[in-house]
């Protein structure tokens, strides 16, 4: 949610802004119901004060044996003018919401200009690409010949954009939530969290999903929804929260389904496992002093690297531009996975992480504070999100980077403790077959 105040004081810097994300906006319609609201508001504080002077006349008439008959009817007739100037506030208070609630966050100054993904900005390149022997396999076909990923009974089960991993694939999916969430726990210091996994409107309104992208949700019969994202839940533990500064920043993780009808993307990414209707991922969502914010999205960004590091998976960062940033974030940057199937065979990065700044949008929209008590200051917190990594794809990148030629895919050492000492998956000789 924008500041009314910010954009009453910089009308034409707002306008910039959202033509930034592709936006012709008008900013005189909003502050014209601005003006409306101020000054109903002024009207209802002379009123107020009108009748709390006939009270305190009330009183003295009283004490004085005095007729206050007419005093009690204005009085009457003063409240009555109260509530219909509040409830005309609240109607355009509503208004003045409904449009700024569908506009996106502010851009970041050094965010690149730029339409699509196309334009977005190389930060760097790490790891070295797997050199094959053979040509490499895309995960779909590896995982077929391992007898373990069932896209087959995937979709008998649930339809189109689903499938039923087996054996050591299955295996790996929980191999590698454990690694990722003890990493993040472990070395970085975060508190791991379990969310509820169906969250209310007001849930997907705080962090921006509500209610301009509620295609892409799945609802439930009683209208509670789904979560798309771990974000949801994490970021929606200070709704209407005033937090204390020096418990700042927090720091939270957490591996959950996560469910997209994928309405915006139909026909896109539709072979495997790339983008499907439920699939885990880790989150990291960081809840910080404005102050600290900037800094905060550079960490966020390393403790995803680190996973990366760690499974000797090659990657590069992409500074996303103007047209490619999401609806909440202010700035974002992706990290993107080298999977050597992909592309007939050539190759091709694929995002694996995305991790955001949202400053203090999704704050305003959440009602999330904090309190400075040495100086009593209360402001909104700045809340940051990403991925710490998207599971379902990092199996498609160990999947892909550590195939070898005889069709068996080896396990990266760092996630052998977590396989039970397995060293490498190889074709079972059944589906059933464990």
């Amino acid at each position: 949610m924008h500041d009314i105040k910010f954009i009453r004081n910089n009308p034409e810097k707002f306008i910039k802004q959202m033509s930034r994300r592709g936006l012709n906006i008008d900013s005189s319609s909003i502050l014209d119901i601005d003006k409306v609201i101020r000054k109903k508001q002024s009207e209802i504080q002379v009123i107020q004060e009108q009748r709390n002077n006939s009270s305190k006349e009330i009183g003295k008439l009283i004490s004085e044996g005095k007729d206050v008959s007419e005093l009690k009817k204005n009085i009457s007739n003063l409240k009555s003018e109260l509530t219909k100037i509040d409830q005309e506030i609240k109607n355009c208070s509503s208004e003045l919401n409904d449009i700024l609630k569908v506009l996106p966050n502010s851009l970041d100054d050094d965010v690149p200009d730029g339409e699509n993904e196309n334009e977005n900005k190389l930060i760097k390149k790490w790891g070295t690409k797997p050199k094959f022997t053979f040509e490499p396999l895309d995960h779909v076909e590896i995982g077929e010949k391992l007898n373990q990923l069932d896209f087959k009974t995937g979709v008998k089960i649930s339809g189109s954009r689903f499938v039923l991993l087996r054996g050591k694939i299955a295996l790996l999916e929980r191999a590698l939530s454990s690694f990722m969430i003890d990493t993040h726990v472990n070395h970085f210091g975060f508190e791991e969290i379990s969310p509820p996994y169906i969250v209310r409107d007001e849930a997907l309104y705080g962090t921006g999903q509500l209610p301009k992208f509620t295609d892409d949700l799945f609802c439930t019969t009683d209208k509670r929804w789904l979560i798309p994202t771990a974000e949801v839940p994490l970021t929606n533990i200070v709704r209407d929260e005033i937090l204390d500064k020096s418990s700042l920043p927090l720091r939270f993780v957490a591996n959950t389904p996560c469910f997209r009808s994928e309405a915006g993307a139909a026909g896109t990414d539709t072979r495997g496992m790339i983008r499907q209707h439920q699939f885990s991922k880790v989150e990291m969502v960081f809840i910080t002093n404005p102050i600290n914010s900037d800094e905060e999205l550079k960490n966020l960004v390393s403790c995803a690297e680190t996973i990366l590091k760690k499974l000797e998976l090659p990657y590069r960062i992409m500074k996303l531009c103007s047209g490619d940033v999401g609806f909440s974030a202010k700035k974002t940057f992706d990290l993107e996975v080298w999977l050597p199937g992909q592309n007939s065979g050539k190759g091709m990065y694929r995002e694996i992480s995305s991790c955001s700044n949202c400053g203090d949008f999704q704050a305003r929209r959440m009602n999330a504070k904090f309190k400075d008590k040495e100086t009593n200051k209360i402001d909104f917190l700045h809340t940051l999100n990403g991925s710490g990594l998207a599971i379902g794809r990092t199996i498609i990148a160990i999947l892909e980077n550590y195939q070898q030629s005889d069709g068996s895919v080896v396990i990266p050492d760092v996630l052998v403790p977590y396989m039970r000492g397995i060293k490498k998956i190889e074709a079972l000789n059944s589906t059933h077959e464990q």
